[in-house]
């Protein structure tokens, strides 16, 4: 009889990617995948172990599936990840309900679990795998989109960030095998990639040739079939002239930016350990909005890190207000051991950095309330994705300024439309974060209404 699993995936897209790795390695031994995991016999979930309160998402995560061992099917629970890679002798003791320990380069090492013929702990060096295309993998993004691995591990020493700890240092993929997975990927009916990486600006640095970024780039635009390619986590250095005009001009690279600037005073950029100071950060965005008007810019930001004052905020604030950013995620600091951070004492008490959250936030929500508006009328091209949480007659799409899972998304209440296909459509109302709009016919009219029956 077929055996059947259940995966719970936490964290990132990089997270994403490596649980469906682990997807593809349980299809190809034969497992059945199920949604309810009160039927599944084994559950495995892929954990986040970057700062506190992911932790604690993935702590509270194990605990909720491992009732299915006594009210359930399940006889094997399994933890893979982050969170195993960075405390598995700690939870080893901990949780006795857990049958075996995957790290965050395991993932293949997941057949041994599934042929039992594997230990209790499955935890090796992080540095001893990277995602390839000859690897299992069975897709998990609505909408005909991909996420794609180009890296692995980081070299720089922010302060705060616990992932070269945990993921290892940088391990770039050779750029003929990134191009086999895109082009394979494309086969299967996937229309958008989204390349990403702890760093992915430095990707190829630790390659015998070390090639750019923007031959990579160039080289996955020209994959026959691709529509869109998107560029996340970049990190906010001197981009390359090709690169740029990549992001400028060329029909398949998306003008999107993803990269996480952090902050922008130079004290605060200085105790962060990022290498550079705000004035970089205001010429570079100034330098993108001119040479791509067009430019779409997503951007991450941390506050409360020990040391910021009231004065650093300022400073952050008057960038987000002055740069007027499209998407803006911000977190507040979490005291992780194992980063230079965690060795400073003058931390900001927690009830001040999420007061200065929510400062930004409001401050970005505005922002973006402004920019959504200029879109009404407009005509876009929108990814449909498929049928709409909103209601079952309307369906939910994203244009090229929405990345998958982490921007908004665009409601389309009027027209038909198949998940995967690129279609024009007007822009009827905006939200903060979320569009309206009503799919177009080929010859430019307005699709007729759905069936509301």
């Amino acid at each position: 009889m077929t055996r059947t699993i259940h995966f719970v995936s936490l964290g990132c897209a990089k997270n994403r990617v490596d649980t469906e790795v682990m997807l593809g390695v349980s299809d190809g031994a034969g497992w059945e995948l199920v949604d309810d995991p009160a039927r599944a016999e084994t559950i495995v979930i892929n954990t986040c172990g970057f700062i506190g309160p992911a932790r604690q998402e993935s702590i509270d995560t194990i605990l909720e599936m491992a009732r299915f061992k006594d009210e359930g099917a399940c006889d094997k629970l399994v933890v893979a990840g982050c969170l195993a890679q960075r405390y598995v002798n700690e939870l080893a003791v901990e949780m006795p309900e857990v049958d075996h320990f995957l790290g965050s380069s395991d993932m293949l090492r997941l057949r041994e679990v599934l042929d039992e013929r594997a230990g209790r702990i499955l935890v090796g060096d992080p540095a001893n795998w990277i995602v390839s295309a000859s690897d299992p993998r069975r897709l998990t993004q609505r909408g005909h989109s991909a996420w794609v691995k180009i890296a692995e591990g980081c070299n720089r020493r922010c302060s705060f960030c616990a992932i070269p700890g945990i993921r290892g240092l940088q391990r770039s993929r050779p750029l003929a095998d990134v191009v086999r997975e895109v082009e394979a990927l494309v086969a299967q009916g996937v229309v958008e990639i989204c390349l990403v990486s702890q760093d992915t600006i430095a990707w190829g640095r630790d390659l015998p040739e070390r090639p750019a970024l923007d031959s990579l780039v160039a080289s996955l635009a020209e994959v026959p079939g691709l529509r869109w390619l998107r560029l996340h986590y970049l990190y906010p250095e001197s981009l390359s002239p090709g690169l740029v005009e990549l992001l400028a001009g060329h029909p398949v690279v998306l003008p999107y930016v993803d990269m996480p600037l952090q902050h922008a005073s130079d004290a605060m950029l200085r105790r962060m350990r990022r290498g550079h100071g705000g004035r970089r950060i205001h010429d570079l965005v100034e330098r993108l909005r001119t040479r791509i008007p067009s430019l779409v810019f997503r951007t991450t930001f941390l506050v409360g890190h020990p040391g910021e004052t009231e004065a650093d905020f300022d400073e952050l604030l008057a960038l987000v207000r002055a740069a007027a950013f499209d998407h803006v995620g911000t977190f507040v600091y979490s005291h992780e051991e194992g980063t230079a951070a965690f060795a400073m004492t003058d931390l900001v008490p927690a009830r001040i950095a999420r007061g200065r959250a929510s400062r930004l936030m409001t401050a970005q929500r505005r922002i973006s309330r402004q920019r959504q508006r200029t879109l009404v009328g407009q005509e876009i091209e929108v990814l449909v994705e498929g049928p709409s949480d909103e209601h079952e007659a309307l369906l939910d799409g994203r244009w090229w300024g929405q990345a998958p899972d982490v921007d908004g998304k665009v409601v389309l209440a009027n027209g038909t439309g198949l998940p995967g296909e690129l279609r024009r459509a007007v822009v009827t109302h905006a939200t903060d974060y979320d569009l309206v709009a009503d799919l177009l016919a080929p010859d430019g009219t307005r699709d007729a209404p759905p069936s509301w029956d």
